[in-house]
Order: structure tokens, then C-alpha cells, then sequence
């Protein structure tokens, strides 16, 4: 009798460990399953899922819901988002990577742009000093959840190979200025390098390469008209500093009697390909006519309040459907790279400067900082949001510390609660660069060391300014 009893029980273990087996082998192969999660989807239904499961496959997002989903997928790599909010990556719409190497120098200094910042460029800017520094502002970036950015800068093909090896994905714009420059001391320099930089990354997976005029004021109209075409020969972006200051404002209305905003329309720049930084001084009818052209915009809030120039009315833009992302604008304007820490100011500030507590809600600040990035770069089709088939650009926020404790509202708690040391997982393209909070990419304490010892280069220069 024991003995039966013994057999039934070995030949139900075996039954049950074959059917397991069966039930595993029937299962579709993926590559990444992020389970034990809040996903925030950032749909056009504004769905949440708890409990929620993303299954990646290769580059994309193939299957994104509720737990039940552990049952038609499996993976090699299983990541348990330990109760996390699962978002999509964080696009910063504007910046200036490289000059991380001048961060926190001459910081509140009246007319810094012209007293440091161009004579440091000037005398130190080279295809080391961008690859340093835009290494390291991806680094950055990519701890603080950001997935995707936009730069602006010169030599910035060596920003870009430094920005592809941390892995993150890349706008990368040349850089165009009528002023010599490191890169460019004679006419036409700059755009033809930006030419050869296009050329050569025209076809990269991560990096997209564009043209970055400096600014309405700031580069020649025949170049802006050159520029122009070339994006369009190319189909590739522009990214461009807008509407930033009062003086750009009243020196157009006063040589042109036109905003910057008409000024760029009237030569023909402003349409899908345009991204436009800043855009602090514009109108009603600016902002019309920057919905009429589909342009992409940027909102760096907290470079803008540092640098006191102004707040955009970028709600009144968002609430007119217009392409509004966000971002940090560069290291010397706004110190931090990561898009968390822009978020609680642009919901504080846009309730004080409307005297509406109720004014820029948390879902609103992050739905920018997501697919409002995705918009602004002409790329919702792909990214801002976690649905099937998109590209699989993912982050998971850790609600372990406690600073994230209790949570009531997820989009409340990334608004108001959360910082840049709370990303925990960044996956960019599929491939997981961040884990643990850990960079998987960069031997960061190497970089750290790196960039201290360049500090003593850029000192010695400083002190002769």
C-alpha cells in the first residue's frame, strides 16, 4: 500500500512537472519581462496598470498588462520592479552636454554668457573637452531616467560617439554661429561640418544628427536660409534657441517690426523639423503660428528662472496642443541634467505665475516630460509612451526610499516626491544601461576622476578672464 501511495505520488510530480514544462515550452520567447510594477502607460487613455507587466522583445515593447501576461511570456531576463512605478524614458528637449566641464563656474554672474562662457569656449573647446563632457552628461542623464536628449553644442560628432557608447539616444545638432569659434573660425566652417556630421550619421540607430543655429540674432540669414534647405535635403532636425531674452525680443520688433518667432516663418524655418528652445517672449499669435507649423518646443524651466529671464507660458502651449517636452538647457544654466528634478518646478512655478494652485496638475508635468518629449521631437510614433510595438525605452522608479513613501498618486509622487537618485532601471532601445542604479555602461568613478583633472585646466583659464 505505501508503496502505491509512493508511485501515485512520484507519477503526479512527474504529470505536473511535465505539464509545467509544456506550459514553459509553449510560452512566446521574449528578450526582457519588467514585472511587479505600476505602469504608468502614458496612452491616450491615460491607463495605469498595478501589478502591471512590459514584456520587451529585441528593441520594442511587444506586450504591455497585467500579470496575467507571466503566463504567455518568457524571458532570460526577469526584472522585478519590487512594487516600482514603470514609466516610460524621460526625453530632455534641450541641452548642452558638454559643458558639464563648466558647471557651477561663475554661477549668478551678471552677463556670464559673453564675461565667461564664449571666452571659455573660445580658448578650450575641443573634440576631447565634448567627448569628456557629453560623456559624462549622458552618464547623467541616463541615472536620472532620461532616455533621450537634444543637443546642441560644437564638435559635435565627438558628443555624439560619447553619448552612443553610454547608450542613450541622441538628437545631436552642429552648433551654428556667426562668431568664429573653436570649430569654426572662418565662414561657413561650422555648417559644413554639420554637413559632414550628418552624412556620417545619417543611418545610426541611436544618434540622429541635425543642424543647431544658435539663435534668430545670432547667425546670418543667409545661413539660416542655407540651413533651411539642407534640412529638408536631408530630413533632419533643427534645434534652435528661441524667444529667450527681452533684447532678442524688442531688437526684432524694433529692426523688423516682427517677433523672432515671425522673423524665423518669414525665411521659412519654422515647420516638423524644427525644435525651438526657451520661446520665454511669445505672443498669442506666435503661438498660433507655432501650432500652424507643427513645430516641437522645449520648456527649460529651471534654466530659465536661474538665469531670472522669464516664465514661458508654456501651459497656455500644452493646453492648445502645441509639442511641448522638457528640458534642462545646458550644465552652466540650469546645473542638472536629469528631467525628475525639472518637474516639481515647472508644476510650482506655473501655479504661482498663474495664481492657480490648481494650474499644471502632476499628470500634465510628467505626460510633458514623456510623450510631450516625443512630440516635440516629431517621434510619438515611437517613443513617450509604453504600448506595443514602440521602441523600448523604459524606466522603473524604486518606491523603497523614504522619500517615496506613502504614494496616493504615482504621477504626484514623480512630481513632488521623487529625485534623480530614485531611478533604479533605465533600458534604452532594449538594452538595460542602468541597473541597480548602477551605470552598466561607463566605469563612472574613471569619469569622475577624469573630469577633476580637466577642472584644473579650466581654472587656469578662468582666472584670466
Amino acid at each position: 500500500m505505501k508503496k502505491s501511495f509512493n508511485a501515485i505520488i512520484l507519477m503526479s510530480s512527474l504529470l505536473l512537472f511535465g505539464c509545467s514544462s509544456l506550459e514553459e515550452k509553449n510560452k512566446e520567447e521574449a528578450s526582457i519581462i519588467i514585472k511587479n510594477g505600476t505602469v504608468l502607460t502614458m496612452d491616450k487613455e491615460k491607463n495605469i496598470i498595478k501589478n502591471g507587466v512590459v514584456v520587451i522583445k529585441n528593441n520594442k515593447i511587444i506586450s504591455v498588462g497585467n500579470k496575467d501576461l507571466l503566463q504567455s511570456y518568457k524571458a532570460p531576463k526577469i526584472i522585478d520592479a519590487e512594487e516600482g512605478i514603470i514609466m516610460p524614458g524621460m526625453i530632455n528637449a534641450h541641452t548642452h552636454s558638454s559643458m558639464t566641464v563648466f558647471r557651477s563656474l561663475a554661477d549668478d554672474v551678471p552677463d556670464r554668457l559673453n564675461r565667461y562662457i564664449f571666452p571659455l569656449e573660445n580658448k578650450m573647446v575641443s573634440p576631447d573637452l565634448c567627448y569628456l563632457g557629453s560623456k559624462y552628461g549622458a552618464s547623467e542623464m541616463a541615472l536620472g531616467g532620461v532616455t533621450t536628449m537634444v543637443d546642441m553644442y560644437l564638435f559635435e560628432e565627438s558628443a555624439a560617439q560619447a553619448v552612443k557608447e553610454v547608450g542613450l539616444r541622441g538628437i545631436m545638432t552642429q552648433n551654428i554661429i556667426k562668431y568664429p569659434t573653436a570649430d569654426g573660425k572662418n565662414k561657413g566652417e561650422t555648417l559644413n561640418r554639420a554637413i559632414a556630421f550628418i552624412e556620417k550619421y545619417k543611418n545610426d540607430e541611436l544618434i540622429t544628427p541635425g543642424f543647431g543655429p544658435h539663435a534668430p540674432h545670432t547667425v546670418t540669414k543667409e545661413e539660416l536660409i542655407q540651413i533651411r534647405d539642407l534640412s529638408k535635403k536631408y530630413n533632419v532636425p533643427v534645434s534652435m534657441h528661441v524667444a529667450e531674452t527681452d533684447k532678442e525680443f524688442e531688437k526684432f520688433k524694433k529692426e523688423y517690426k516682427m517677433t523672432p518667432v515671425e522673423y524665423l516663418d518669414s525665411i521659412g524655418l519654422l515647420n516638423e523639423r524644427f525644435i525651438a528652445a526657451h520661446n520665454i517672449f511669445v505672443t498669442d499669435s506666435d503661438i498660433e503660428l507655432l501650432k500652424k507649423r507643427d513645430v516641437g518646443l522645449s520648456h527649460n524651466m529651471v534654466a530659465n528662472i536661474k538665469s531670472a529671464k522669464g516664465v514661458s507660458p508654456a501651459l497656455k502651449m500644452y493646453d492648445n496642443n502645441l509639442r511641448v517636452g522638457l528640458g534642462t538647457d545646458g550644465p552652466m544654466s540650469g546645473n542638472t541634467l536629469d528631467i525628475i528634478g525639472q518637474m516639481g518646478y515647472v508644476a510650482k512655478l506655473h501655479k504661482l505665475d498663474n495664481k492657480d494652485r490648481s494650474a499644471m496638475p502632476p499628470y500634465k508635468v510628467v505626460e510633458m516630460a514623456t510623450m510631450g518629449g516625443a512630440r516635440a521631437i516629431h517621434r510619438e510614433q515611437e517613443l513617450g509612451s509604453l504600448e506595443k510595438g514602440k521602441l523600448a525605452d523604459i524606466v522603473i522608479v524604486e518606491t523603497n526610499s523614504i522619500n517615496m513613501n506613502p504614494i496616493y498618486d504615482p504621477y504626484s509622487a514623480l512630481v513632488y516626491s521623487a529625485n534623480a537618485s530614485n531611478v533604479d532601471t533605465v533600458i534604452v532601445n532594449g538594452k538595460i544601461i542602468v541597473e541597480d542604479k548602477s551605470l552598466k555602461t561607463v566605469d563612472t568613478k574613471k569619469l569622475i576622476k577624469d573630469m577633476n583633472e580637466f577642472k584644473s585646466k579650466v581654472e587656469k583659464i578662468a582666472e584670466t578672464l
